[in-house]
């Protein structure tokens, strides 16, 4: 009997999860796909408003360098402005992280975007600097992190209800059952980044190019990046983000969706 009410149960979150899911559909105006997400754009401005000092404060704080910041603005709102970004309801702000040795960026839900000291100090061209910028005001647009919350507690449902329908206090090599459950769960949501991410690499281009930079800089950001990781890495499945050589070909591919007739001139490199 208690291993039938643990299955019912189990079967009850399951589909409580599953429904809850796929009920929470919205169009993307800005990307013309209908997603899962179960927020509004302003829940996501106030989350990302919420979290940035503390993510600020990770990295050092904001550097001190205020020339530097105006410039880290003035980029990322130049691509906000000239691609059509600057339509959406996201308010987007753009800040420079004090940390000088980790190499990074990331966005907020919401619009508040970051680059670390340490990744602009290895950017050679205005046009890798935009390259960065617009991958990450990609996530925002796409509403990515929307979309990864949806995903996350989709996923905690299933395998909270598998860990429940598996598990036996009287036989301890089920919590082996449960542990592998969550591992599923986790890789997952990996997934799911690593093709947000090449999502993002591919709006990156076209949000450049609308705003007089050369995409082909990614190209080059993907090598620095490469560069900054020493090369090694695990199975490409194991991360979150796609190793960068397979991220260039990936931008290639979509410049040339983007433009088949070439490149306009006049590009800012």
């Amino acid at each position: 009997m208690r291993g039938l009410m643990k299955f019912i149960i189990a079967l009850l979150i399951a589909g409580v999860s599953l429904v809850t899911y796929w009920c929470n559909r919205q169009e993307n105006e800005f990307t013309g796909e209908t997603q899962h997400v179960d927020m509004t754009v302003e829940q996501e401005i106030a989350l990302g408003l919420q979290a940035a000092p503390q993510m600020a404060s990770q990295y050092g704080g904001l550097h001190a360098d205020r020339e530097a910041a105006a410039e880290i603005k003035r980029i990322g709102q130049q691509l906000v402005n000239s691609s059509g970004a600057g339509n959406t309801p996201y308010q987007f702000d753009f800040h420079l992280l004090a940390d000088e040795n980790t190499v990074n960026a990331f966005a907020l839900p919401g619009g508040q975007i970051f680059i670390t000291a340490g990744l602009l100090k290895r950017l050679s061209s205005e046009a890798q600097v935009a390259g960065v910028l617009g991958h990450e005001i990609g996530h925002v647009v796409a509403r990515h992190s929307a979309q990864q919350l949806a995903k996350a507690k989709l996923t905690q449902g299933l395998t909270g209800a598998a860990a429940i329908a598996i598990y036996d206090p009287e036989n301890p090599a089920s919590q082996s059952g449960a542990v592998a459950a969550a591992m599923v769960g986790k890789l997952l949501n990996m997934r799911y980044g690593r093709n947000d991410e090449l999502e993002s690499d591919r709006l990156a281009v076209r949000l450049t190019g609308k705003s007089g930079y050369d995409p082909r800089a990614m190209t080059e950001v993907m090598r620095v990046l490469e560069q900054a990781s020493g090369g090694a890495s695990g199975p490409e499945f194991t991360q979150t983000h796609p190793n960068p050589g397979n991220r260039i070909a990936e931008i290639e591919r979509a410049i040339q969706q983007e433009y088949p007739n070439g490149l306009p001139a006049g590009l800012i490199e």
